[in-house]
């Protein structure tokens, strides 16, 4: 019972004990108006809510950090009797959200709408929902609430920077092994011809073999004989470290600024899923086939691909991971890079120092493939060990290096004159 509630009932109860012990007429008047009060409260809050259809929809369920998510909230009375409030609470996990409104007046038969705008500030899945629809009587004896499910889920990319420049893959030397592996993308390597299926593009037509069978026959083509691209994240738990995200400067929530760039928390956990997610768009627009692997507490692997369909696979994994992994990433790399073609480009992400980060360089390289290492100092987030040791060995490997710490610039670091000078320095002993 409500304090509301006990105040009403008391003065009902001390005007009807009034009035039977002094027969007062004001008293018994008293005691029917506390009683129509309670009453007719409950009986307001029984019917405050029925017959309101809510609807809360969205434009996109894909959206990247930085962006601001537009939702638009409805709420339809179907009934004659007008609503004097109704509060609308957003349960959603979704970080700044503010879909929370009070709605005041809602007509008979009428129905009202906001817009709600939202500055994404985290990767991550997050449904919209639940919805808690809140009204009851003018006084607000008889709260009353109804639960709205979940509906929709909106899927958050991470953050990405433009990366300028990045050792590139280069292709198998001529006679060297061909990737005989067909794919739906345009390549120059023709394997052959079948005949023409609903969806194929016309540009695929070979106009000489349909006019020799008399019927539409379509090109089919094999991956370049070029190297591929593997990005490995290490997502072990024990390596990762973080310090204290700072709050957020008011000026993201400007709403008239479609996209501006979030600051990454202090997480080396972020910085290497941001790192992966930049990469991979890097190589991607340059028309190179690219994968993704990461052992998290499920083992993530992407098989490389071209084109876009294959960055929206990328970030979608990379937004719902979580570095609470077991294994290594010298693990990851002794079970998964025997799979791999030779030539192939691996870049290992990693914020570890450890003995493993070279071991697992030297067992690239001896494999046939040619690592690229995305370091990030650890240190600056407030544990692991510094750099210093390992950095100089993997150089005198030829491996390619690029430090990051926290706070640094990722499109500068990712594109710094160090890394180049590595890649240098590595075509000069391999050759």
């Amino acid at each position: 019972m409500t304090t509301a509630q006990r105040v009403v009932l008391t003065l009902l109860a001390l005007s009807l004990a009034a009035g039977l012990m002094t027969g007062g007429t004001i008293f018994y008047r008293l005691s029917y108006l506390w009683g129509f009060v309670f009453f007719g409260g409950w009986l307001w809050s029984v019917l405050s809510l029925r017959g309101l259809e809510f609807h809360r929809s969205t434009r996109s369920l894909r959206a990247q950090v930085g962006q601001m998510f537009e939702e638009r909230y409805e709420i339809q009375n179907k009934n004659r009797l007008p609503r004097l409030w109704l509060e609308i609470r957003d349960e959603s996990s979704m970080p700044g959200a503010r879909g929370s409104h009070v709605l005041t007046l809602i007509g008979g038969r009428s129905g009202r709408s906001y817009l709600v705008r939202t500055r994404l500030v985290r990767r991550g899945v997050f449904p919209l929902g639940p919805t808690v629809l809140a009204s009851g009587d003018v006084f607000g004896m008889f709260p009353v609430e109804r639960w709205v499910p979940t509906g929709e889920a909106l899927l958050v990319y991470p953050t990405m920077v433009n990366v300028q420049t990045f050792p590139n893959p280069i292709g198998l030397l001529p006679g060297g092994e061909a990737l005989r592996r067909r794919t739906r993308q345009v390549t120059p390597n023709a394997a052959g011809v079948r005949e023409y299926s609903p969806g194929d593009a016309l540009n695929y037509i070979h106009w000489v073999s349909t006019a020799r069978r008399d019927r539409l026959m379509v090109k089919e083509f094999e991956l370049d004989p070029l190297a591929e691209v593997w990005i490995l994240l290490d997502a072990e738990r024990a390596v990762q470290s973080a310090l204290p995200t700072p709050p957020l400067p008011t000026l993201f929530d400007d709403f008239w600024r479609r996209a501006v760039k979030i600051p990454l928390p202090p997480s080396t956990e972020e910085y290497g899923v941001s790192i992966a997610a930049s990469l991979a768009r890097y190589f991607l627009r340059r028309r190179r086939a690219v994968g993704l692997m990461a052992a998290a507490q499920h083992t993530t692997l992407i098989p490389p691909d071209r084109g876009g369909r294959q960055l929206g696979k990328i970030l979608e994994a990379l937004a719902l991971l979580e570095a609470d992994g077991e294994s290594p990433l010298r693990g990851l790399v002794e079970t998964q890079a025997r799979y791999l073609p030779r030539g192939s480009t691996v870049i290992c992400i990693t914020p570890s120092a450890h003995e493993d980060v070279y071991l697992a360089a030297d067992y690239l390289i001896r494999l046939g493939l040619r690592p690229v290492m995305v370091l990030i100092d650890a240190v600056t987030f407030g544990g692991g060990q510094g750099l210093q040791d390992l950095a100089p060995r993997l150089s005198l490997l030829g491996v390619p290096t690029c430090h990051v710490s926290n706070g640094d610039d990722l499109e500068k670091a990712l594109s710094s004159d160090t890394l180049e000078r590595s890649r240098r320095n590595n075509h000069v002993l391999a050759a």
